[in-house]
């Protein structure tokens, strides 16, 4: 069975303070296609979800700072995390403890030492429970339409002829129509956290996808917020019309 993971590949925050299991889930998540974030402690962990929250938290039980239970526990009260999905690691084998972790808020909970496939196979499922869209096989917003097997665009049924970078910019912005990213997060969440190009790579992509999706009399899709970045006009997504967008 494959546990390949969708192409806007989602992003895992790793809370674990054991150097050496860290290593071996990076190297296995980031194999499989996911990209990885680790930290050693709870509070740390609070603070970087804050600045950004991941697709999927992998949590272990006791981790300094602030415990797991007590984050998973303060992720849930709080409206922007209440529907994070989390999985926590621990070597608690007693089934009381499993209880207690579910009760905090956890979706799932994996004893150590476990299997890696199941590992990946109990991260696919919480991902694909959280946000169902990532795994359609065809994307809609206005009148674009993604299909992420074959690899095609299409505005208003015309095919649109995008590069390797504008259509996985593209695809990430139709994941998302509702937000606007900066340019370092799209430099982190569409090139990857190890490429290191100037943020201005991404106005000259964003560029390209514009003049790539334009059509004469038909509003511009991309949506530019000066002084904070990119997304994809909401009311063009939601509605399949919208405003024309501010040029940058």
């Amino acid at each position: 069975m494959s546990h390949e993971p969708m192409r806007a590949n989602a992003r895992i925050l790793i809370v674990e303070d054991e150097e050496s299991l860290v290593t071996l889930l990076r190297y296995n998540l980031e194999k499989a296609g996911y990209r990885v974030e680790s930290v050693e402690r709870g509070d740390e962990a609070e603070l970087r979800i804050a600045e950004e929250p991941p697709d999927l938290l992998l949590l272990d039980w006791m981790v300094p700072g602030v415990s797991g239970v007590e984050l998973c526990r303060r992720l849930r009260a709080r409206e922007e995390t209440a529907r994070l999905p989390i999985l926590m690691l621990t070597a608690r084998g007693e089934e009381a403890d499993r209880v207690r972790g579910l009760a905090t808020g956890a979706d799932d909970y994996v004893v150590k030492p476990f299997s890696l496939p199941e590992l990946l196979a109990r991260i696919a499922a919480l991902l694909r429970r959280s946000d169902p869209t990532r795994t359609a096989a065809v994307l809609s917003a206005g009148d674009l339409e993604l299909d992420r097997e074959a690899c095609r665009v299409r505005r208003g049924g015309v095919p649109v002829r995008l590069g390797p970078t504008e259509y996985r910019l593209l695809e990430f912005l139709m994941l998302r129509p509702s937000r606007v990213f900066s340019r370092e997060q799209l430099l982190d969440r569409v090139w990857g956290r190890d490429v290191y190009i100037d943020e201005r790579t991404v106005d000259v992509h964003i560029g390209r996808l514009r003049k790539a999706l334009s059509r004469p009399g038909q509003p511009d899709p991309i949506r530019t917020v000066r002084g904070v970045g990119y997304g994809l006009d909401e009311t063009f997504g939601i509605m399949g019309g919208g405003h024309e967008a501010q040029k940058g």
